[in-house]
This record gives structure tokens, sequence and C-alpha cells, in this order.
């Protein structure tokens, strides 16, 4: 019997960390569960994962599993993206609460009120936006696939929606079509200034910069290289440069580190989650929450079918695109 009081999560000793992420592997394996988790996750979430991925990957292996169970730590919106592309499944979220602020920024209403205004035009929706907006859309895409699908588009117009920042990204690669931009933004990724790239740059004279299409287009105009989080891992940790100034949430470091350790990886501010790239709803996942979502199959995501089917459309339709 675990006896480890799971809502000390703060407080965890070194060796309850080991001992709690023994047991969740454990219950995956009785409960033929697969845990799926984002990079920007805590480290110690990482580490009990089955898989680890960006968006597109974690679709893609959501889609694909025999598990029963998916716990699935991210938010809430890549809980619902698994739930759709494998609604058979069980998917478990370890924190309901963590929702993506972006999505938020966007409604199905809205999507519908864009359409009308524009008739002619195909609704690309980024897949961090909740499955009601999804289901009112034509094609969903991921900063790793984005420029690729819409180019592959028939329509000249596009409504992007609802990041404003990858919108303009995908706008100066496609510049044969027109585009209707919604204005959302990802704050962590949004709050990054142009200063303080350059600040860093000063800095460390002899590093690449490596930035998220999430950020500002002025941030993104002093990139070395501008990619989705895998893109970034890869980039940083083979191009030739010992360091690489990574601007995209700091729970990257930590997958960083372990695929090429002898690189620095310079990140805005403190490397502890207290740096202005950082995400408080993807932190709100701990082991602890995992652990307590897993043993109890608690926090079942639950979407309407006709929601379901609905979405299910774009998103199968991006990765085949992609």
């Amino acid at each position: 019997m675990f006896a480890l009081e799971v809502k000390k999560e703060e407080v965890l000793g070194k060796e309850e960390l080991k001992a709690l992420q023994e047991e969740v592997r454990k219950l995956a394996k009785e409960k033929n569960a697969v845990i799926l988790a984002h990079y920007y996750q805590r480290p110690e979430v990482q580490d009990v994962a089955d898989f680890i991925g960006d968006s597109l990957e974690l679709s893609r292996k959501a889609s694909q599993t025999d598990a029963d169970i998916i716990v699935f730590c991210g938010v809430r919106f890549m809980c619902e993206t698994a739930k759709i592309v494998n609604p058979t499944k069980k998917v478990l979220h370890p924190n309901p609460e963590s929702g993506c602020p972006m999505a938020d920024m966007i409604t199905a209403k809205d999507v519908l009120r864009l359409k009308e205004e524009h008739p002619d035009g195909e609704v690309v929706a980024y897949v961090n936006t909740n499955a009601e907006v999804k289901a009112v859309s034509d094609v969903c895409v991921t900063s790793a696939n984005a420029i690729r699908i819409v180019q592959k588009l028939q329509s000249k117009k596009i409504i992007f929606i609802p990041d404003q920042a990858l919108g303009s990204w995908v706008k100066r690669h496609v510049p044969d079509k027109e585009f209707v931009i919604w204005q959302g933004f990802c704050p962590p990724h949004f709050e990054f200034t142009a200063r303080e790239v350059q600040k860093l740059k000063e800095m460390y004279p002899d590093a690449k910069v490596a930035v998220h299409p999430e950020c500002h287009p002025k941030v993104i105009d002093m990139a070395d290289f501008v990619g989705s989080t895998s893109q970034i891992i890869n980039y940083a940790t083979t191009c030739d440069t010992n360091r690489v100034i990574v601007i995209t949430e700091v729970g990257l470091k930590y997958t960083l580190m372990r695929k090429n350790p002898n690189k620095e990886y310079i990140f805005p501010e403190a490397m502890n989650y207290c740096g202005s790239v950082y995400c408080c709803t993807m932190k709100a996942i701990t082991l602890p929450k995992v652990y307590e979502t897993l043993k109890y199959e608690l926090n079942q995501v639950i979407l309407p079918e006709e929601i379901i089917e609905k979405a299910k459309r774009p998103i199968l339709r991006m990765l085949e695109l992609s």
C-alpha cells in the first residue's frame, strides 16, 4: 500500500519522489494506461511519461495508442484532442483546471461570425483551441506544420485562429494568400521582448537564438531559428554553437539537457520556473496529481458525440496533410 500523502506535493523529498514515480509506473502497467506529457511539464512528470512530445507528436500518439487509458499531462485542449482522435479510450486529465489562456480567447460563436464575414475563407485553427472551436473549423495546425498545411490549401483566403503571432509567421511564408488573423496570443511567449533578446545576445555574443513562433514578431525577427518545440529541440541540440538562447517555455530545458548535456541552453530570466516564459497551467500538473488521477481514474474527459465527430474532421485533415 502506498502511504504517501499525495496532497503534500510541494514538499516531496528525493526518495519520496522516486517512490511515487515507481508507483505511477506500476499503476500504469496494471491498468494498461499510457502516460503522455508535453515538453513543458515538470521534470518529475516527464520522467514517468511513456511518451513526451509537442502538440503534433502527442496528437499522433493519442490516435495510435492501444492502451485502455490515456493519462494526458498537458492543458485541457490537448486532453480534448486525445479524446477526439481516440473516442473509445478513457482520457484522464490530472488537473482539469489547467486550461490554455490562448484557447479561451476565441469561441465557436466568434468563428461562425468570421465565416459569415469571409465566406470565401478557410478556417485554419491552431491546435491550441477548445473542442467547440475545432468543431467549426476547416483544418487544424500546429506550430510545426502550419506553414506546410496552409501552403497546401486551395483557398486563397485564410482565417487564422487564434494566435496572432503564429498567424503572422505563417503569413510571411505564404505571401500569395490573404490572411484574416484573430488577435489571440500566448501570454508567456508574448511577454518576452526584443529588448530582452538583444540584452541576452550582448551577454552571449557567441550564442545562436532559437525562438518559438508564438513569440512577438519583433522577437522572431531577432532569431537565428524559428520553430515548434520539437524543431527547437533538434536545432538547439545539433547546431554548431556551444550556447543557444532559447525563447520558449523553460520546461524545455530539461529535455534539451537530456538530449545534449554538452551545450549551454540560456533561457530568459531564471531557470527555476520563475522566468517570464513560464506556463503556470502546464506546471499546475504535479506528480501527486498524476498518481491520484490514475489510481482513482479521476477527471475523465467527456465530450458530446456531436462535438467529437465535427472536431475530428479538421484534426484528421491536419494529420493527413502533415
